[in-house]
This record gives C-alpha cells, structure tokens and sequence, in this order.
C-alpha cells in the first residue's frame, strides 16, 4: 500500500469509474457476453484484494453479510455459491449516479461517504442507498480496503 496523497476528485472519478464498471457488467450480462470475466476485472481493478485484506458488506445481505474475499465478493456481484446472491451488478442497472459525498482525506485515510441512486434498466423507481468506503492505492491505482452500504428507505 502506498501513501500518495489523492484529493476530492480523484475520489469522484473514482466512483465514477466504479458505478461505470457496475454498469458494464450488467449490459454485458443482458448482451450475452463474458460478464464473469468482467466483473473479475472489475473486482481486481477497484478492490484491494489481490493486495490487502478487504471488509466488504454489501447493499442486499441478510443472512451471510459480508463478502469479505474475493470469491464471494464475486458471487455478490453476479450470483454464486451463496445462495442469496442474485447477482447486484447483473440486475442491471441503466444508471448509478452519486447523490452526496463527505470525505476524509489526510496522509494515512481516504475515505468517501454517501448516497447513491441507482436505476434499474427496466424502471423509473430509483434505490437510494447509503455508502461508504475507505481507499488505499496500491501500484497507482485507487483501491477499495472497506466497503459498506445499505439500502434507504
């Protein structure tokens, strides 16, 4: 893990390039194509765990609630071994767009709080849900170490 400092944008892109690869995932899963082998890419590029250990829960869990290695991060994300994984990035999603963010950004954390609105492909009805994540780069490169999020009601 590096220490380089990264501000407030950085962190937006960064969300940005997260929800687009959510996205991504989804469409690929609605055109037929290798979603399994993007939503691997996605997970290696945004998330620590090839680094780090990573604490992960994700918005719709109830029984097993944390993801917190890379296999079952994956199952979240498109289905698995779990069984209550229906696949969050595979739902898909037409748009995900942040609503608030709050940060803390110092020599040893950066850490971005917030909402999300997340459209569904086939609705108007946006989910709203709550997250935050605390960010480490690794080999230049901004990664999730913790990731939690709920949905709002």
């Amino acid at each position: 893990m590096q220490t380089q400092q990264i501000d407030r944008n950085d962190i937006k892109n960064f969300l940005g390039s997260w929800a687009e690869g959510i996205i991504a995932i989804g469409s690929s899963y609605t055109e037929g194509d290798d979603y399994r082998e993007k939503a691997i890419s996605f997970l290696k590029k945004n998330y620590a765990f090839a680094h780090d250990e990573v604490l992960f829960k994700p918005t719709f869990t109830n029984e097993i609630l944390f993801r917190n290695d890379f296999d079952s991060a994956l199952s979240y994300f498109i289905g698995g071994d779990i069984s209550e994984d229906s696949g969050f990035a595979i739902r898909p999603w037409k748009k995900i767009e942040l609503i608030e963010s709050n940060f803390i950004i110092d020599n040893s954390t950066n850490a971005v709080m917030g909402t999300l609105g997340l459209q569904p492909f086939d609705e108007e009805k946006i989910t709203k849900i709550a997250f935050t994540f605390i960010l480490a780069i690794y080999d230049n490169h901004i990664k999730i170490r913790v990731h939690h999020s709920s949905p709002l009601k």
